[in-house]
């Protein structure tokens, strides 16, 4: 009896399996390129928007490597997948394998960067770069203003990631950098690559070695952010240097809410939104070949956190949690 029974329920399990990847109506997948919470929450709106279509998810992480990029895009051709919405690691890694797999009749639809805006592309929502360091830059001007004389030279020194995304960096230091020029005491007196939180700790503490007049510091992602804010405590120079950043999420929150009063603003992308709208894109292309917005490059608003307005911080990292954890 209790043999008969195994078997039952192993005869349900398996029709129950069965049934439900006949009900997916195929294969689509979300690719990102790196490990951290604005990806994190990307490859979570695509997972979302995907599986409530009715799709089979399949996520990927190609960690900057272009090689693991390549082979991700040819398995998803030869596997038969319908579609990818992709954040793509560079304009010179990711054209040739994406163009090659539109030919190849593989769906594409982009977050972040646009590559140029190829034929092939269904739509690409990313944010205005320029705008995310614009917006941080007009902070940190009035914070000069407010706490320096105007004969008083504040210098500044900037974190990018100019040899990973250049395109996007480039926009949004300048961005920062049209801000805060507009202001005659303003000196930018370093200018290095450092994303990844570790190195951008290193990196903006040889920085405030080489340069101990720096009285703040700006970083262009997540990673630098909270790697040069990092580096000021760690140097003791709370109270002497704060910093400004992009990018918003749970640990850039309690940075701007903490009591060291280093970390001042930050103008964040609104990740999950980003990942939502590309994957619905791209199954809507799937399901109609009609893409309203097919080709454009749209805009998804982004969000400012600042030390002067704690409640909206608190708020925003309230609801961070709650979206990344499924309300627990």
């Amino acid at each position: 009896m209790r043999k008969l029974l195994s078997l039952v329920l192993v005869l349900v399990l398996t029709l129950g399996a069965v049934a439900a990847f006949a009900e997916s109506k195929g294969k689509v997948a979300g690719v990102v390129f790196q490990e951290d919470q604005f990806m994190m929450l990307l490859q979570m709106g695509y997972k979302d928007a995907a599986e409530e279509a009715g799709y089979e998810f399949f996520p990927a992480n190609t960690n900057n490597d272009a090689a693991k990029e390549f082979e991700f895009i040819n398995t998803y051709v030869d596997q038969g997948f319908k579609g990818i919405a992709i954040s793509p690691i560079s304009e010179e890694a990711s054209i040739a394998p994406l163009t090659a797999a539109a030919a190849q009749g593989l769906k594409i639809a982009l977050s972040n960067s646009s590559l140029g805006g190829l034929d092939w592309m269904i739509a690409c929502y990313t944010s205005d770069n320029y705008n995310l360091g614009n917006s941080t830059g007009k902070i940190a001007a009035e914070y000069i203003k407010k706490n320096f004389p105007a004969d008083q030279t504040v210098n500044i020194g900037i974190l990018q990631f100019k040899t990973l995304l250049p395109e996007q960096s480039s926009a949004r230091s300048s961005g920062f950098m049209d801000a805060v020029k507009e202001l005659p005491n303003v000196v930018i007196v370093d200018d290095q690559d450092a994303w990844l939180q570790d190195k951008a700790i290193t990196a903006a503490s040889d920085m405030l070695t080489a340069h101990p007049e720096i009285n703040i510091l700006w970083s262009a992602n997540e990673g630098g952010t909270i790697g040069s804010t990092m580096a000021i405590k760690n140097a003791g120079l709370a109270g002497k240097v704060v910093s400004f950043g992009t990018d918003a999420g749970e640990q850039m929150a309690d940075l701007i809410l903490s009591e060291d009063n280093i970390l001042q603003a930050v103008t964040g992308q609104d990740p999950y939104n980003i990942g939502v709208l590309t994957m619905k894109a791209l199954i809507q292309e799937i399901e109609t070949g009609n893409f309203e917005q097919r080709g454009e490059l749209i805009i998804v608003p982004g969000v400012v956190l600042t030390r002067e307005d704690p409640v909206a911080t608190q708020t925003f990292k309230d609801n961070f949690i709650k979206m990344t954890t499924g309300g627990n």
